[in-house]
């Protein structure tokens, strides 16, 4: 549970923590940097048992206003079979802030920290919400070298359904200066906003999001890296040009995904891409339904790699 920024007894959860969680958060793993295009990209890393190398490598790619550390209670679970790292995109977590940001600025960071953390060829991507519109990208730029796409609860909706139920992204505030740690921590929120009975994950993230800065303490996040202008982009057509397989994982209760928006996006990654619907998952499904979310990913990457020459 180590951040350099924040001392450890601040890091220590007060929620009761069950025996998988509290495994999984102590698994040993690296905070590594490296610069793209002139800013500093980190990234978690989780070595792997020494029978695993040469397997395929895992990239986590977290959401929105969001961080690596959304990935520590999932990423040790594939150790066992994979090579395994969870980006900081620019702009968030622990990496550096940009004059501007493009989604192809962020299928490079993903593309350089495959390679500096050495996820070997044909790695998957997994990318949730934000984190997915952007493996979106990668995947139609760079699909060739890649195993898999895994899109978790991003929309594409069809212009149908876009008509009937505009939805807008999500408003983020400027960031406020809180004067203690526990007063921000008081206020941090999911976005879009949604309950999530897991109190021990939504507050293991909460105090991962938070930096020292003068005057005290705020979120881990550049506003300018959050604007409605990074839905500009064409993600429909990314996702339609994908140059690898893909599949979309789903929350049954997503206020962003339905089950139109799933068919949808199924008819534009292809009738060949599965399409799997967490039972009880809201929008942050890895947050409401971890282990389900292990075992359907878990199960989707190994029938990729078996069917593989």
């Amino acid at each position: 549970m180590s951040d350099p920024s924040v001392p450890a007894d601040l890091l220590a959860l007060r929620a009761p923590v069950p025996d998988w969680f509290r495994w999984a958060v102590s698994m040993p793993h690296q905070s590594r940097s490296i610069a793209v295009a002139g800013c500093p990209i980190h990234y978690l890393f989780w070595p792997a048992p020494a029978e695993s190398f040469g397997r395929r490598g895992l990239l986590f790619v977290h959401g929105g206003g969001a961080h690596a550390h959304w990935w520590s209670f999932i990423a040790p679970y594939f150790t066992r079979g994979f090579r395994v790292a969870a980006i900081d995109l620019s702009g968030m977590g622990d990496s550096g802030r940009r004059e501007s940001y493009t989604a192809e600025l962020r299928a490079q960071e993903m593309r350089a920290v495959i390679a500096d953390a050495g996820l070997g060829p044909h790695p998957f991507v997994i990318g949730h919400s934000f984190g997915g519109f952007m493996s979106m990208k990668f995947a139609a730029r760079f699909g060739d070298e890649l195993g898999g796409a895994v899109i978790v609860d991003s929309p594409i909706r069809s212009p149908e359904e876009e008509a009937q139920q505009p939805l807008s992204p999500p408003r983020w505030a400027n960031k406020r200066v809180y004067e203690s740690f526990e007063a921000a921590l008081a206020r941090f929120r999911l976005m879009p906003p949604q309950s999530c009975d897991n109190d021990f994950i939504v507050e293991y993230i909460a105090r991962h999001s938070l930096m020292p800065v003068e005057g005290g303490w705020t979120w881990k996040f550049d506003g300018a890296a959050l604007g409605a202008r990074r839905f500009g982009e064409p993600f429909r057509e990314y996702l339609q040009a994908v140059r690898c397989r893909a599949a979309l994982i789903f929350g049954e209760k997503s206020a962003l995904v339905s089950r139109a928006t799933a068919s949808y996006m199924s008819s534009l990654m292809g009738p060949s891409a599965p399409i799997v619907e967490v039972p009880e998952a809201q929008h942050h499904v890895m947050l409401d339904q971890p282990l389900a979310f292990v075992a359907a990913l878990r199960m989707l990457l190994e029938s990729w790699i078996r069917a593989d020459p």
